[in-house]
């Protein structure tokens, strides 16, 4: 495959890949840390992960980078705000590193709110109604006005199922903008002092041969990281995976891979094994607050009353509160009674056990040892208990 020569800073380091599967080692070099891939993000749309205090996220979690929301920080509070306070960082006072994502799949899921035109995404806002445009250059202005360490091109998210014709045209579309988002990065600078990072989305729905064309175009133009946009918004999970499969075939070793909205415990291995290395989703604390907990030993519902008798911890060698601290059954107690505590906890711990499982599979990469472990591992954390 031949990509244009670019003389770019040392941003992401190829370390290692599996010598039976795709699966890689990195680092990925941001001013506010170097983060170790693969790695989950865990998703802080309005500027707040769900549940989990900031100390608790540094000193519990461990989590090296978190996700901020476009649409959502542009809505409220607004960049005149940001621009006030110095940006996310300060906002939050989380001195670790941000993405932020342009706010596409929020536009996508304003189907009946929003139209899409060549010179943007015109929309209504789901609070108040008000109209607003998110144009490639003006989601760049945006997201420097956050400072956050990288930040995503305005795309589209096309729908699932979607005609051939109607994917295509959405994503030369993408590739339009992607085009012009780079060109408003290229000739802007950072706001805070930090340097900033941007990365493409590849899209083409489930059509292999726009996912290829997409990939070959992204990789073309001279972002930091290339991402895997347009999944997880419907279709079946192996389609989901044959194109992640596809698209890591094409996109370059050189610069880091991320899978955006994705997803289970075994998605997320899954798709390591074909050469991701980046993720996010809201499912570890979304449904922790429904009393749900991902663990070692598979997937625990708190508020089934086959824990109301159980008075011992659920897995007192699994580094976190919820395992170690506290009897299930008073567990199950705080979700039946609906207590703002549970869900705190529920949430700590799924996010540490996200990125545990993330630890963990970069260990069994570097001892070139990720085909023969995954496969367990799977089944492990997809049994119901």
């Amino acid at each position: 495959m031949f990509y244009l020569s670019f003389t770019m800073p040392k941003i992401f380091e190829h370390h290692h890949t599996d010598a039976s599967s795709k699966a890689r080692l990195g680092t990925l070099h941001t001013d506010h840390g170097t983060i170790e891939t693969p790695i989950f993000m865990p998703v802080g749309t309005l500027g707040t992960v769900k549940g989990v205090s900031r100390e608790d996220l540094k000193t519990r979690i461990n989590a090296p980078i978190i996700l901020g929301n476009t649409y959502h920080l542009y809505l409220r509070p607004g960049v005149d705000l940001m621009r006030e306070v110095g940006g996310l960082h300060a906002f939050m006072g989380w001195d670790r590193a941000i993405l932020t994502d342009s706010g596409g799949y929020q536009i996508f899921s304003l189907s009946d709110m929003r139209s899409l035109e060549e010179k943007g995404a015109k929309f209504k806002s789901h609070l108040d109604g008000s109209e607003h445009w998110f144009t490639p250059e003006n989601v760049v202005d945006i997201q420097r006005d956050l400072g956050s360490d990288i930040m995503m091109i305005l795309d589209e998210c096309p729908p699932w199922p979607a005609s051939y014709k109607y994917v295509r045209e959405s994503m030369e579309l993408t590739h339009r903008w992607a085009q012009r988002g780079r060109d408003a990065f290229e000739q802007s600078e950072p706001r805070y002092g930090h340097n900033q990072l941007q990365f493409g989305i590849v899209q083409g729905g489930t059509y292999s041969d726009l996912r290829k064309a997409s990939a070959e175009f992204m990789a073309s133009l001279p972002f930091e990281g290339l991402a895997i946009g347009g999944l997880s918004v419907g279709e079946p999970t192996e389609v989901m995976m044959q194109i992640a499969d596809e698209n890591t075939d094409v996109l370059p070793e050189d610069r880091p891979r991320y899978l955006m909205g994705v997803g289970t415990p075994a998605n997320l291995l899954e798709a390591i094994r074909r050469g991701i290395d980046m993720f996010d989703c809201v499912m570890p604390t979304r449904n922790a607050r429904n009393g749900m907990l991902f663990t070692r030993h598979g997937i625990v519902n708190l508020r089934n009353a086959h824990w109301r008798n159980h008075h011992k911890p659920l897995d007192p060698e699994f580094p976190s509160d919820v395992c170690q601290a506290y009897n299930t059954s008073y567990l199950h107690h705080l979700f039946r009674c609906n207590e703002l505590l549970g869900m705190e906890l529920a949430s700590e711990h799924n996010l540490t056990f996200y990125l545990w499982l993330m630890a963990e599979a970069r260990q069994a990469i570097a001892e070139n040892r990720y085909q023969a472990w995954v496969g367990s591992m799977i089944e492990d954390v997809t049994r119901r208990l």
